[in-house]
């Protein structure tokens, strides 16, 4: 008798030729990747968000955030990132908020604490809880 064991896929979400072309050009500060686990749907971010680079920085999370199913979570890996602009915490609320009326949620994830810090001064405690590590992010309960 012979057992099949099936892995699970992970495969890189489907983003835009544009969005892609960007974040590929080698004077970009943001580097990023997208991955599926179940349910959530997940950005790890590296490099620097700031104004320069905003609109490729909401274009990542919009169309990442599309392939996050009803009731899903979308989690957002900030660990990477060296410098986080206050215009990348406005976008990164938006989405959140844009998630919620879909049904779904958007976790931040991050060790560093200045961010919960940062999340709250800016009033978006509500839009964007914070995990310290991407797997207490897809633990934690709604």
């Amino acid at each position: 008798m012979s057992v099949v064991t099936a892995e699970p896929i992970t495969p890189h979400l489907m983003l835009s030729t544009r969005l892609v072309s960007e974040l590929g050009d080698p004077r970009s500060t943001l580097r990023a990747t997208t991955d599926r686990n179940g349910a959530a749907v997940l950005i790890h971010a590296g490099g620097e968000v700031d104004a320069c680079n905003e609109h490729t920085w909401r274009q990542l999370l919009t169309e990442t955030a599309a392939g996050v199913p009803h009731e899903g979570l979308f989690v957002v890996d900030i660990t990477g990132l060296d410098f986080m602009g206050c215009c990348a915490y406005a976008v990164l609320a938006d989405e959140a908020d844009r998630c919620r009326r879909r049904g779904a949620e958007l976790r931040l994830v991050t060790p560093h604490s200045t961010v919960a810090r940062i999340v709250a001064a800016c009033g978006f405690s509500d839009l964007l809880p914070v995990h310290p590590t991407v797997d207490s992010a897809l633990r934690s309960r709604w």
